[in-house]
């Protein structure tokens, strides 16, 4: 089983969610460059991983394309991904301001 979790927020760029999140919960984030993701800021958690990226992403035709088309005034999505359910990181994340839970998803 995989539990996803995806938030979203306008308040923060992506790297002062890196920074916010790193330091609630002692992780460091790597910030990676790509083509199709645009500038990304990833960590290691036990048993996951926490992925901060912008909800804009390069389009092939010059234009940006959404990540989450469905949240279209979300300027930064935090992508969750643990093998188990964990609530205490959940908790963690819902009480930063400016983060919105957006989706969840169990496969």
């Amino acid at each position: 089983m995989t539990d996803h979790h995806t938030y979203g927020t306008s308040t923060h760029t992506a790297g002062e969610l890196a920074r916010l999140v790193g330091d609630r919960l002692g992780l460091v984030f790597t910030a990676r460059d790509s083509y199709y993701r645009g500038v990304y800021h990833l960590a290691g958690i036990p048993n996951g991983r926490i992925e901060i990226r912008p909800n804009p992403i390069p389009g092939d035709d010059d234009e940006d394309d959404l990540c989450a088309p469905e949240h279209p005034a979300t300027q930064v999505l935090l992508l969750v991904t643990t093998s188990t359910p964990n609530p205490a990181l959940q908790a963690c994340l819902a009480s930063i301001e400016g983060l919105a839970h957006l989706n969840h998803e169990t496969v």
